[in-house]
């Protein structure tokens, strides 16, 4: 095992119940620092990667190691401290209606223990940067869903995670503010963060040219920058209008 590496997996599959398993024979290695895309039709297992990559489950078999440890022998109490430096963007939001943006976002860092002067600070300006300067005290039942997932995606990159693992971050929104989002999370990868974005979006992968993980029958094969695996052409259509 390299120690570089912040994400390992070594012939997971993932099952649910007595189900097929959805995940088959998944081995790769994320260096520190990296950034993927993670592609594939619906149903391919995309989201079940991702929730193994958050510690959301565990796997059924193979083995799985985050930040050089192995998850399967780390006790529960253990898994906290792991979780916190992982960003999580979901796919269907996940805030809490009875708190206003700016608090929803701020969760990380008064969890953290930052002062409140830091938060606001840190929080006003990154809503800001995001578009959503008016809408600081709007609760999210009231926001679009596009200006959800910007509060969403605003929550999860706050606190500067080591690894930040997104599930269609941009499905929301139109391409210029998908683009504009995407550039948070360039900015955030320069900085040090490891990124994995699941996405059906050829457009945005073609103009962030990163490698990608593509997956296909529960099988994952890694694929160099620019590189485009074979896609359907109803895929074709649906990307072309996200």
């Amino acid at each position: 095992m390299n120690a570089s590496n912040v994400i390992e997996f070594d012939g997971v599959g993932l099952r649910y119940g007595q189900g097929p398993e959805v995940l088959k024979d998944v081995t790769f290695s994320l260096p520190s620092g990296s950034f993927y895309f993670l592609t594939g039709e619906s149903g391919a297992g995309k989201s079940s990667l991702l929730s193994l990559m958050y510690l959301s489950r565990r796997p059924t078999r193979g083995h799985i190691r985050m930040f050089g440890k192995s998850i399967q022998n780390l006790p529960r109490a253990a898994l906290p401290e792991i979780r916190g430096k992982i960003g999580v963007v979901f796919q269907d939001f996940r805030l809490l209606d009875h708190l206003s943006a700016l608090d929803n976002v701020a969760l990380p860092l008064r969890i953290a223990g930052l002062s409140e002067n830091e938060v606001k600070k840190r929080v006003v300006e990154l809503l800001t940067w995001t578009g959503l300067a008016s809408h600081l005290n709007a609760r999210p039942p009231t926001l679009s869903g596009g200006q959800k997932q910007s509060v969403a995606i605003a929550r999860a990159v706050i606190n500067r995670p080591q690894i930040l693992v997104a599930d269609e971050p941009t499905g929301n929104m139109d391409d210029r503010t998908a683009a504009r989002l995407l550039r948070l999370f360039v900015e955030l990868n320069r900085r040090g963060t490891t990124v994995i974005i699941a996405t059906h979006n050829e457009g945005l992968i073609r103009t962030f040219p990163y490698p990608r993980m593509h997956l296909s029958n529960g099988r994952l094969t890694l694929y160099p920058a620019g590189y485009a695996p074979n896609v359907s052409t109803r895929l074709q259509r649906e990307e072309r209008r996200v």
